[in-house]
C-alpha cells in the first residue's frame, strides 16, 4: 500500500491542478477528481497524476468516486477538497434548486468523502494524515448576492470542526478560507481594480500562496479545526 497517495477534487484547473502538479513534482503519487475534460487534465495525466472522472452532482457520482478509491487499496496522506461549483441568486427563480446544488458539492461531497475514505487514511500514526476543506472568505461576513454559496461554505466549516474532533489525533481536519487568489483569463482591467481595492495588500498572489499554505499544514503535527484565512487583509478593510 502506498504511504503518500494525495487525493484532491476538482483538480482539472487552477488551483486543484495547481496543487495536483505541486505534489506530482514533489515525488507524490498523486489521485484527482474532474468534472470535464480540460487541458488541464491531460496535463496532469502527463505527469503520471490518475485523473478519475466525477461529479459531485449527484450522490451516485460521490459514492462511484469514493468506492473507486477504494477498490484501489491505497494509504491516503492527505484528501484535499477543492471541488467547487457557484452559482448566484441572480441567476435563478428557483432557489431551492439554488440551495441543494450549493450544499451538495460544498457539504454533502466532503460529508460522504470523509466517512467512506478515512479509513484509508494513515491513522496508525498520531497526526498521520491530513484532511482539508476550501472555504471560502464570505465565511466570515455573509454575502448578499451569493447566498446558498455562502451559507454551504460555511456549513463546510463546520464540517471542519466535527470532523477534526471525530478523527483525531490520527486525522488532522482543517480548512483554508481564501479571498482573491488569481483572476480569470477573461477578467478586464476595470474588475481587477476594483477587486484588488478590496484586500490590504492590493494583489492577487497566485496559486503558490495557496500550495504554501496546504504545504504548512500537512508539515504541523498539533494544528487541526483552525482555518486559515487567506485574505490578503480583507476582513479589516
Amino acid at each position: 500500500m502506498s504511504q503518500s497517495t494525495i487525493v484532491i477534487t476538482g483538480a482539472g484547473q487552477r488551483i486543484g491542478y495547481a496543487l495536483a502538479k505541486h505534489f506530482a513534482e514533489d515525488g507524490n503519487k498523486v489521485i484527482v477528481s474532474y468534472r470535464t475534460e480540460k487541458p488541464g487534465v491531460e496535463t496532469l495525466r502527463e505527469c503520471g497524476v490518475d485523473c478519475i472522472q466525477a461529479d459531485f452532482g449527484s450522490d451516485a457520482g460521490i459514492h462511484q468516486f469514493a468506492r473507486t478509491l477504494a477498490e484501489k487499496n491505497i494509504s491516503i496522506r492527505a484528501l484535499i477538497h477543492n471541488a467547487s461549483d457557484w452559482n448566484a441568486e441572480k441567476n435563478t427563480d428557483d432557489y431551492a434548486a439554488l440551495l441543494d446544488q450549493m450544499m451538495q458539492v460544498h457539504v454533502k461531497a466532503p460529508y460522504l468523502l470523509n466517512q467512506a475514505l478515512a479509513p484509508f487514511m494513515c491513522s496508525n500514526n498520531q497526526a498521520g494524515s491530513d484532511i482539508i476543506h476550501f472555504t471560502d472568505y464570505v465565511v466570515r461576513k455573509g454575502s448578499a448576492k451569493h447566498i446558498a454559496y455562502a451559507a454551504s461554505k460555511a456549513a463546510l466549516e463546520n464540517l471542519t470542526l466535527s470532523f477534526a474532533q471525530k478523527l483525531a489525533p490520527q486525522i488532522k481536519v482543517n480548512s483554508i478560507a481564501p479571498a482573491l487568489i488569481m483572476f480569470n483569463a477573461n477578467d478586464d482591467e476595470e474588475y481587477k481594480q476594483k477587486a484588488l481595492s478590496k484586500s490590504l495588500m492590493k494583489l492577487a498572489p497566485g496559486e503558490i500562496e495557496v500550495v504554501n499554505a496546504v504545504d504548512f499544514i500537512l508539515n504541523s503535527n498539533y494544528m487541526t479545526g483552525q482555518s486559515v484565512n487567506l485574505d490578503g487583509g480583507r476582513a479589516l478593510k
